[in-house]
């Protein structure tokens, strides 16, 4: 397996001989203003350019979208993607959505969805705190984490835009993943607080999978991103994380 951190969530996932685009969010730096009602909202984005060449971006077998957030699915992906490659989304809704845009292979992930040999699985996860959702649920919305296996691969379990909550608990328990990759920037809305994982987040599920490699992505692009990757990096070295956690910077690619 191969994780090649791109930018933001977006990663080429290389897993059973398959090549995965994650998420692609490709504008060109500054091109969006920021994300209304949330910190740092002044700030423009993408905050850093794409330092992988297009080429290798468009090099895929396979889309998954985990859910239709702009900086995951963004106006430059869908100018930007061929539309007869198969796209894998979180339901009928989403695949909907993805149809009217001209895409013509869409499939819902299930329990257990099998593309050329590679098995992934659709798990839950939560985009906020329970009490996030009583507020702000339309704006925050259903995500979806990814677990991949194959045959002589180790397990992949892609979390999504998520927190720390029981659902991703039950995951690890569940599927046990040998690698773990973790939306790590702890992007902040004012009354909702954390909508994806901080630092606290990590370290409880680098607690709750004890034998797994983890990959920080999702940092440093956004604006209301407000943990760095040089932050995190100082929170693993003081809570022994250092061993198992991984913070690429874009365009890495880490092999497991």
């Amino acid at each position: 397996m191969k994780i090649h951190q791109i930018r933001n969530a977006t990663l080429i996932v290389t897993f059973g001989g398959k090549r995965f685009l994650v998420d692609p969010y490709l504008a060109d730096k500054d091109a969006y203003p920021g994300f209304e009602g949330t910190v740092n909202s002044e700030i423009r984005h993408p905050r850093v350019a794409l330092s992988t060449p297009m080429d290798t971006v468009l090099d895929f077998d396979a889309l998954i979208l985990t859910h239709l957030h702009p900086d995951h699915f963004d106006e430059a992906a869908v100018k930007l993607l061929p539309r007869d490659k198969p796209v894998f989304v979180q339901d009928y809704s989403d695949a909907e959505l993805i149809k009217a845009m001209g895409f013509t292979d869409v499939r819902p992930l299930g329990i257990e969805t099998t593309f050329e040999g590679v098995t992934l699985s659709r798990t839950r996860g939560q985009h906020g705190s329970d009490q996030a959702y009583v507020y702000g649920a339309e704006l925050l919305g259903n995500v979806m984490g990814v677990v991949f296996r194959a045959m002589g691969e180790k397990t992949l379990y892609l979390a999504g835009d998520t927190v720390w909550n029981q659902m991703v608990e039950t995951n690890l328990e569940m599927f046990k993943p040998d690698v773990i990759v973790l939306a790590a920037g702890d992007a902040q809305v004012p009354g909702l607080g954390s909508i994806i994982m901080g630092t606290a987040d990590i370290k409880a599920v680098h607690d709750a999978a004890p034998e797994a490699q983890i990959i920080a992505s999702h940092m440093e692009t956004v604006n209301h991103c407000v943990l760095s990757r040089a932050e995190l990096a100082s929170f693993a070295e003081a809570n022994g994380m250092t061993e198992r956690l991984s913070i690429p910077a874009d365009d890495t690619v880490l092999e497991f």
